[in-house]
């Protein structure tokens, strides 16, 4: 499977979790359960990863999404700028520019008409930041 088709499917546990406070692993096992979804090993890396620095990344967005609190954001376009703000924070193997590049395909793909342009300036912003 692409890395594309796994971050589809690391998105959409993320999307999920945004319905329940179950964790990703228990998530991914439903899936391969009820659907016979067999769930890569990068898209279960990628939604891990995402869960265990849900803080870091959430304080991120809370940070550039200027007067939209979390809550008025989208829950694919959340799901979508966690997995992305994760892979360009805390995974050395995805360059920073292939991360916003597949958010933004991403938000395209499953979001609203303006989801894309502000998950692409959300990640931009944070692309910005000093290391």
């Amino acid at each position: 499977m692409s890395r594309r088709k796994s971050r589809e499917q690391a998105f959409a546990l993320l999307f999920e979790k945004s319905f329940n406070d179950l964790p990703v692993m228990d998530l991914a096992e439903n899936a391969q359960d009820a659907r016979e979804m067999i769930v890569e090993p990068f898209a279960l890396e990628l939604a891990t990863g995402a869960e265990e620095k849900l803080a870091e990344i959430d304080a991120r967005i809370d940070t550039y999404s200027h007067k939209w609190s979390r809550e008025r954001i989208s829950r694919v376009a959340l799901a979508v700028m966690r997995l992305a703000i994760y892979e360009m924070l805390y995974d050395d193997n995805t360059p920073v520019s292939v991360a916003i590049n597949e958010a933004v395909e991403l938000a395209k793909r499953y979001g609203g008409e303006e989801d894309a342009s502000f998950i692409n300036g959300i990640l931009g912003s944070i692309s910005r930041e000093p290391v």
